[in-house]
């Protein structure tokens, strides 16, 4: 009743008045959102991990059995949630993104020749996306020069047998004020789906925390988007100027029946103190390590964390200064782990922000510290891909690596499973970044046949330091 008074008010206007008679239908029927959605179609699909993603729209794809997709997501989540149900049902024939994340299914049909994958580096790929929507065909940037996504060869799609069937092409290189930069055409969809928090209905909408992620650039890319939100406001309940994505963009707009919302990786502090819990095998050598490593810090420092021993710094920070944690996913002032009642699943990864905080696309970091599978002397890393046997994906690590600007620390175990060198003359694993690496840290203070490369030992050696427990 309430929805028929508002119709026949007079107080939409043309525009929303045939997006709210559509979301009646769509709010009814999900499916009939997403039901021209007509196999071989390209999906934008917004969410980071399993932060922000469209819950209720992957559900009515699964319903509807479409076939081919081609999906643009920053990764395919994990096997039994979010786009990994379109991959476990084999709706899913090419996937665009970054990261392999923790989904086994998803690199099993990679490595298999199931599955086309084309790897991106996460700024890139958000930059394709967005520069798309823009209405550029093309354009330069210095992340991937002189590695495998600028020589080409890395591969979409791989035989039955392991080899490679269909390999990423040389990209274009020019020469800006003395930097070389490759071309990267851009990024374009048939449909996005997008999760936003809130929309009028005049179909604005806002996004809530970090959930914003990739689903903000999606928006403009696609000939039609389809939004889901959580809730649905009357037309002047925000203020213009609190409006994340207009009207004007959005086509469909459904409010999802129900969210689960997991997730992903949820690391709790103990009460009484500032650490994370720890239970798996290796995790003091992962804290010795963290913890040498955090003295890097300096106070006002902008900094990078990513995933695995690198994201345990938070923790460690002295006490005594202020350093902005920035992360992948668009937030910046990230805090310790939190607490169990803490947790947030529009954090992604349930992360804690701090007074001041903001959610932005990431730059300008004064230091990143990342993981690594092998490192060279020359300062090479790598540390997304071992050839047929495992894809982590390069994630936003290339990226980073790309700004000589920013300090490149490395903490990771010394050695790999079987004592086999990490460190070495020269790495013989695809290239994440070229002579990027300022600093190793390992559990070790002293190397003894476990460094596959010569090394000098500094005149000033001392005994590790690290912050005191």
């Amino acid at each position: 009743q309430a929805d028929l008074k508002l119709l026949t008010s007079g107080d939409l206007s043309a525009s929303a008045l045939r997006l709210w008679m559509c979301l009646l239908l769509f709010h009814q029927y999900p499916v009939e959102s997403v039901k021209d959605i007509a196999d071989g179609a390209t999906v934008l699909v917004g969410g980071f991990g399993l932060c922000g993603i469209p819950e209720n729209l992957i559900g009515a794809l699964l319903k509807t059995g479409v076939k081919g997709l081609t999906a643009v997501s920053n990764n395919a989540r994990v096997d039994d949630f979010g786009l990994g149900l379109l991959l476990r049902s084999n709706q899913i024939k090419r996937m665009i993104s970054s990261y392999v994340e923790e989904n086994a299914e998803f690199e099993r049909q990679y490595l298999s020749g199931e599955l086309e994958v084309e790897l991106t580096p996460q700024g890139t790929l958000a930059e394709r996306i967005r520069a798309g929507g823009a209405g550029v065909p093309a354009f330069y940037t210095l992340t991937g020069y002189g590695i495998l996504v600028q020589e080409g060869g890395s591969p979409i799609k791989h035989n039955k047998d392991g080899s490679v069937a269909t390999a990423s092409k040389p990209r274009e290189v020019r020469e800006f004020n003395g930097q070389h930069f490759i071309l990267e055409e851009v990024i374009t969809g048939d449909f996005a789906l997008v999760k936003a928090w809130k929309a009028d209905r005049a179909g604005n909408v806002i996004f809530r925390k970090s959930a914003r992620n990739f689903n903000l650039p999606m928006w403009k890319a696609a000939e039609t988007t389809v939004v889901e939100v959580e809730e649905i406001v009357d037309i002047g309940a925000f203020d213009p100027e609190d409006i994340h994505t207009p009207q004007i963009y959005v086509h469909r707009l459904i409010k999802g029946e129900k969210y689960e919302k997991r997730i992903e990786r949820l690391s709790i502090r103990k009460e009484g103190d500032g650490e994370a819990k720890s239970a798996k095998p290796g995790d003091d050598i992962r804290e010795r390590i963290i913890k040498r490593a955090t003295l890097e810090f300096e106070d006002g420092m902008y900094a990078n964390l990513g995933i695995g021993i690198p994201l345990l710094a938070s923790n460690f920070i002295s006490p005594n200064m202020t350093v902005h944690l920035q992360s992948e996913n668009g937030v910046l002032g990230l805090g310790p782990y939190p607490r169990q009642h803490e947790a947030d699943a529009d954090l992604i990864n349930a992360v804690t922000i701090l007074p001041g905080a903001s959610f932005f696309s990431r730059g300008h970091v004064d230091l990143t510290m990342l993981g690594a599978m092998q490192l060279s002397k020359y300062g090479d890393l790598a540390n997304w891909m071992i050839p047929g046997k495992m894809v982590k994906g390069t994630g936003g690590a290339m990226d980073l690596l790309s700004s000589a600007k920013t300090k490149v620390v490395v903490t990771m175990e010394h050695s790999a499973k079987g004592n086999a060198h990490k460190i070495m003359e020269k790495c013989t694993l695809p290239l994440t970044g070229k002579q990027c690496v300022n600093q190793i840290t390992t559990e070790k203070a002293m190397f003894d046949k476990c460094t596959g490369c010569d090394f000098a030992v500094s005149p000033k050696l001392m005994p590790m330091q690290q912050i005191a427990n």
